[in-house]
């Protein structure tokens, strides 16, 4: 299964176009996703970016994505980094 992943805040710089996608098997839930982009971040993204995708959250285009659920039916899914502000 494709993925399509759209990167925000942060990590928009790590890849051209914000975007990246990763060929998965067609069980894998959030929890292999999860795996799967920090094997390709780990191997392409500076390592401080990298090390940002524990803090972030994985979303489809109505709700936040749980370690366990399982993947959008559409194969799109967003990578939320953590924000802060005043």
């Amino acid at each position: 299964m494709m993925i399509e992943i759209s990167l925000f805040g942060a990590l928009r710089e790590c890849e051209p176009g914000a975007r990246l996608q990763l060929d998965l098997p067609g069980d894998a839930g959030v929890t292999e996703l999860r795996a799967a982009l920090l094997a390709h971040a780990q191997s392409h993204w500076p390592a401080p970016r990298a090390s940002l995708l524990g803090k972030c959250a994985l979303a489809d285009e109505r709700s936040i994505l749980r370690d366990g659920d399982a993947l959008p039916g559409g194969g799109r899914v967003a990578v939320l980094p953590p924000v802060s502000g005043g």
